[in-house]
Order: C-alpha cells, then sequence, then structure tokens
C-alpha cells in the first residue's frame, strides 16, 4: 500500500484528499476549497492558483480510482459541480439524511442529485465494512465534526492490505472526543492521518479543554496503537505555531519513535500554509 497525500493545508489550500494505492486504488474526500476570511481578508489571488492546481492534481487521481470515498459533504471534501469525474467509479459516501446537519443534508441532496445519470453505484457507508480486491475498507460509524453536533457527523475511514493499516480520520478536530478515539484504536493503523485540533481558533470557537482532550487523546494513540508515522495537517495546518503548542504530542512521539509531520512533510514537498500566512501574502503580492 501507498498512501498519497494530493491536496492539504499545508499544500497550500483546505483539503484532506487522499489516494491509497493498493490492488484496488481508492481515492478519500476528493475536493478542495479556499478560507473564505482569514484577518479580515479574502483569499489572496495565489491561493486561488493553488486552489485550481490542486484540484487539477485531484481530479487525475480521480481517473486512477476505483472507489471513491466521501466522509462528509463540506466543499473541501467532495466537489459537487464536476461529478463527470465519477463515472464508472464506485462511491462510498456519508449517509445524506441519517447523522447529519441541515446544511449538510442540502448539499448531500444536492450532490445526489447532480450524480443522476452519472452513477448509480452508490453506497451509504456509515458504520460498514467492504473487500475489494486485496483491500479490506472499514468505514466508521458517524461521529462529530469537532466535539459536537453543531457542525454535523463525519466518517473515519481505516483501509488495511493485509500487510499494513491506514487510518484516516476526516475534520474530528482532534480528537477531542472519545467516540472519534475508539476508532482510532481499533483500527489500530501504522499511519494515521489526522486533521488535528481547531489551534487557530482557540479561546474562540475552539476551547481550551477540547484541545487538551485532543493532546491527552493523541498521546494516547501514540501509547496504544501500532503508529509509526503521524501526520497531522488540515485544521491544524492552518495555525504557524501548531508545532510549538503540540510540544507535547511532539514528545511523546519521539520517545516512541514515531515519526508526527504535515501531509506536505510526508509527501515530500515543500510546506506552504497560504492560509495562516495570507496577511503576508498581501504584503509581499499587493492586490489592486
Amino acid at each position: 500500500m501507498e498512501i498519497i497525500p494530493l491536496a492539504f493545508d499545508s499544500f497550500g489550500a483546505r483539503s484532506m484528499a487522499t489516494f491509497v494505492k493498493a490492488e484496488t486504488p481508492i481515492i478519500i474526500d476528493p475536493g478542495v476549497a479556499l478560507g473564505p476570511s482569514r484577518y479580515g481578508l479574502p483569499p489572496h489571488p495565489l491561493e486561488y492558483q493553488r486552489e485550481a492546481e490542486l484540484w487539477e492534481k485531484i481530479k487525475e487521481f480521480v481517473k486512477k480510482a476505483e472507489v471513491v470515498v466521501i466522509t462528509h459533504y463540506h466543499y473541501d471534501h467532495h466537489n459537487p459541480n464536476e461529478v463527470e469525474i465519477f463515472r464508472g467509479k464506485k462511491l462510498l459516501i456519508k449517509h445524506p439524511k441519517d447523522h447529519i446537519n441541515f446544511s449538510q443534508k442540502k448539499r448531500a441532496a444536492y450532490f445526489l442529485d447532480q450524480l443522476k445519470g452519472i452513477t448509480d453505484d452508490i453506497d451509504y457507508a456509515d458504520g460498514k465494512k467492504y473487500e475489494f480486491g486485496g483491500v479490506e475498507l472499514i468505514i466508521s460509524k458517524p461521529v462529530f465534526h469537532g466535539t459536537s453536533d453543531k457542525l454535523g457527523y463525519v466518517t473515519e475511514v481505516c483501509v488495511d492490505d493485509g500487510k499494513q493499516r491506514f487510518l484516516f480520520s476526516s475534520d474530528v478536530e482532534g480528537p477531542a472526543i472519545k467516540h472519534q478515539l475508539d476508532f482510532m484504536l481499533e483500527c489500530n493503523a501504522e499511519t494515521v492521518f489526522i486533521d488535528g485540533p481547531m489551534t487557530y481558533m482557540l479561546g474562540y470557537r475552539y476551547s481550551a479543554k477540547s484541545f487538551n482532550e485532543s493532546v491527552k487523546n493523541l498521546i494516547s494513540l501514540i501509547e496504544k496503537t501500532n503508529v509509526k508515522v503521524l501526520v497531522l495537517d488540515h485544521h491544524l495546518a492552518r495555525d504557524l505555531k501548531w508545532r510549538e503548542k503540540l510540544k507535547d504530542v511532539f514528545n511523546v512521539a519521539s520517545e516512541a519513535g514515531v515519526r508526527v509531520c504535515s501531509a506536505a512533510e510526508y509527501a515530500g514537498v515543500k510546506e506552504e500554509m497560504l492560509e495562516a500566512l495570507r496577511k503576508d501574502l498581501y504584503k509581499l503580492y499587493p492586490v489592486k
């Protein structure tokens, strides 16, 4: 199994798009978007350019995939406006009516309507296991998007090719909640991609209590599973000082021989957290 991060916040736009190269190739959450406002500023033109570049890359990898997993209906995780790319694909999607908030329910209905005539090979995957050629795919029951059901629910994903396991958290914003961590512990994966706590909103939309729980749970994951590589990105990579704030996690990981890194580091590409750098972009490259 080869795990290929395609687009993440450390690549320059909001996304967790990931390709799993296995006997049955899988793509998870093929979407990318931009934060509409940061520091009171709209996205810089360089961010729009990066978003477009990453979307083209995602589409190229959708072509290579046989199975598409969509963990929820925020636009950085799916794109309802270019559904032609899903023709001939098996879609495993978050249930569009169960354990979902009003906003995502509307988006799910629109997405399914757009898919008519494109594919009917669609399954609501919440809490299910699948066997494809050489791959077991385990989808969690719905877990909170964040620390409550206000933003709805997401599904976590575990991929097992018989030799190694891969865990994809989706938008757990931590994990700060026990039921989010429980699936991670059960998966017991060697490679783990987690979106991390929303430290860039700490004290505003993300509480100190949730942050402390996230740190405790990330440490539990390191201590109680076979994880060797822990990729932290997405929500976390909107904070330029995320490594400093998670120093306790890094310290425990170092002692356990676990590598903690961003998706860009994992992929071996330059880390460019453009949203977090938006103020600097406007200073360096003024917009008329």
